[in-house]
């Protein structure tokens, strides 16, 4: 059984953009945080705010709880296990680690199995937003595992973001994340798709994303995309490649479970198509550009000024 005091020491692997935004609110809410990072500079960049920095991942190994937010399943197991990591002390090992990264479901059971041998408990934690939904504090995460140790880490997660929903046991939440990732690219295809016809119609898009923002299919999705569908800024959030990528995942977890998932499928395939065309570094939300393409127009930027509802707020 965990038991954590009321403000458990932190470890953070992992200060990538998206990492060191979620440190920073940790340390604004008051938590001792030492942070590692490949490249050490990221690390020292949270100095400032209050941050320690590790060398390596092993000294990180007496922290309470340690977050992970590595890219690949190759990085995940590396920093856990490989040379210098995390579970390498003989003498001590964290509590808890919580796993924020994007992992397979397999790389996340071996961690799991490694942990156990230490005596640390592993929640897996994949979260939805990127550096801006976090300074809005609108990040949500899904986490699976022991519930009794969410139970106990729940406060600290409650930081982070607005929502923090415990979903199951095990590896499960990388199956919500999937899942949330394939809606993503269905609604922005689908978004795509009536915009180009309203604006095909001799409608605006900054009228139109005006009208289904405030209507009831409005959302906050639909507000944060707004720029890039009227202002055609597609500064990349979440490109295509990784899109494809979870669709592949989606629709593999799809096949394994007998869930025919036809309106996925569908969506993938112009996910592909849009690849093939070159659409590689650009936000997924380029999508409306080749919308256009296929129906015969060209889309020119609107120079519009409209919010994407993401102002930050206070932890």
């Amino acid at each position: 059984m965990v038991t954590l005091t009321d403000r458990p020491t932190i470890g953070w692997i992992g200060a990538g953009r998206m990492g060191a935004a979620l440190v920073r609110r940790l340390l604004a809410a008051g938590y001792d945080v030492a942070v590692y990072n490949r490249t050490r500079a990221k690390a020292e960049e949270l100095v400032a705010a209050g941050a320690t920095v590790a060398e390596q991942p092993v000294d990180l190994a007496g922290r309470d709880v340690v977050f992970t937010m590595v890219s690949a399943s190759a990085d995940l197991q590396h920093v856990t296990s490989g040379e210098g990591g995390l579970f390498t002390d003989p003498a001590k090992a964290p509590k808890v680690v919580i796993d924020s990264s994007t992992v397979s479901a397999e790389a996340s059971a071996t961690v799991r199995v490694e942990a156990a041998k230490r005596g640390t408990e592993l929640l897996a934690a994949p979260v939805s937003g990127n550096p801006k939904v976090v300074s809005s504090g609108k990040l949500t995460l899904a986490v699976s595992g022991p519930r009794a140790v969410f139970d106990e880490v729940r406060p600290m997660l409650d930081t982070l973001g607005r929502g923090v929903t415990y979903v199951g046991e095990d590896e499960v939440a990388r199956l919500v994340k999937i899942c949330h990732n394939v809606f993503l690219g269905v609604v922005i295809q689908s978004l795509a798709e009536i915009t180009v016809l309203a604006e095909k119609g001799g409608v605006t898009r900054e009228a139109f994303m005006t009208f289904l923002n405030d209507s009831v299919m409005g959302s906050v999705f639909s507000r944060y995309k707004t720029p890039a569908l009227v202002n055609l800024d597609f500064t990349p959030t979440f490109t295509m490649p990784l899109l494809r990528k979870d669709f592949d995942l989606g629709l593999a977890a799809a096949r394994e479970l007998d869930a025919p998932m036809p309106v996925a499928s569908a969506t993938a395939q112009i996910v592909a198509g849009a690849i093939g065309a070159g659409l590689v570094e650009q936000d997924f939300a380029v999508l409306i550009e080749e919308q256009a393409r296929r129906s015969g127009i060209t889309l020119v930027s609107e120079n519009a000024e409209v919010s994407d509802g993401l102002e930050p707020t206070d932890v």
